[in-house]
């Protein structure tokens, strides 16, 4: 794996960092994400909420990436106080889920065959189309590099590189959009049984976070109880949660006793609430799905906290 190699003697710089497959893969997203978000930034430009979470997105995988190659090339990641192998593999799936979504969210709300009214024109046109190939590029990149670090069957790695921990950050980021859901009037407040499925998303979400914390700043030793054990017995208890909000939140929203089972007529598209606790309902089913994989897989990993 990338966040495991060893510089030959005594080199205060380790070429492999850059000349290896993870290191290509390292600097091709370096490449891609700079080229980018300037082509956005120059002329292609970005408006609301859309454009603004794309460019956050595409500078913040790439400072960070920036900051890992620069880590691994001088060896300071050794004078860091945390599992640097865990850190690595952690953010090398949250960057491809990032830049898959901005991948996707960009070319969708602001590239078009056809030429914008001046001043923009067709050169704001051909920069888009352009931002969109790379913003592609770039998604491959960071998913050329989890492929590459990910642990294979009966390796010992850092768990944030088995399939487990690499769920945990989806699990995590599948939350964040139903959060994302849930704040943009999804009226879960009406009934207490929605409630408990925004407590169940809440309680999942942090504790999933916790034990990306604890897994990236090495702590995992110190529990008191294995940690593999620890994360079995929570991936068993959050899919039980996950069922019970899967079958309440789609009787309290979509039943006719409580809710609608059809999107209202007069519901104004971009603001309907039916809209949000659709997009509730779908991805609470997914992260179902991901925890009871999480279960199948967490049964079976062997990992060394300290990697």
């Amino acid at each position: 794996m990338g966040s495991t190699m060893e510089p030959p003697g005594g080199d205060y710089l380790y070429l492999g960092a850059v000349t290896s497959p993870v290191g290509t893969a390292r600097l091709l997203q370096l490449i891609f994400g700079c080229t980018t978000f300037s082509l956005v930034a120059h002329r292609g430009g970005f408006v609301g909420v859309q454009g603004t979470f794309c460019v956050a997105a595409w500078s913040f995988c790439f400072a960070v990436s920036g900051l890992v190659v620069a880590c691994e090339f001088t060896q300071l990641h050794s004078c860091l106080r945390l599992s640097w192998g865990n850190f690595t593999a952690a953010f090398a799936m949250l960057a491809t889920l990032l830049t898959a979504t901005a991948a996707v969210i960009y070319p969708l709300y602001f590239t078009r065959l056809q030429c914008p009214p001046e001043p923009a024109g067709c050169v704001a046109r051909d920069f888009r189309l352009a931002a969109s190939v790379f913003a592609a590029l770039l998604f491959l990149a960071y998913a050329t590099e989890v492929a590459l670090t990910r642990a294979r069957p009966g390796q010992v790695a850092s768990y944030m590189a088995t399939v487990s921990g690499l769920l945990k950050i989806v699990q995590a980021f599948v939350a964040c959009i139903i959060f994302g859901a849930l704040v943009y009037d999804s009226r879960y407040g009406h009934y207490v049984a929605t409630q408990w499925c925004v407590a169940v998303y809440s309680l999942c979400f942090l504790v999933t976070v916790a034990v990306v914390a604890l897994s990236v700043m090495g702590h995992t030793g110190g529990l008191g109880c294995p940690f593999d054990r620890l994360v079995v017995v929570y991936t068993f208890i959050a899919a039980l949660l996950y069922l019970s909000a899967a079958v309440i939140w789609p009787v309290f929203c979509f039943d006719p006793k409580y809710g609608e089972p059809w999107r209202p007529a007069d519901c104004p598209r971009g603001h309907c609430p039916w809209d949000s606790q659709l997009v509730v309902a779908i991805f609470t089913y997914v992260n179902l799905l991901l925890y009871t994989v999480d279960l199948a897989y967490s049964q079976r990993i062997r990992f060394v906290p300290a990697l």
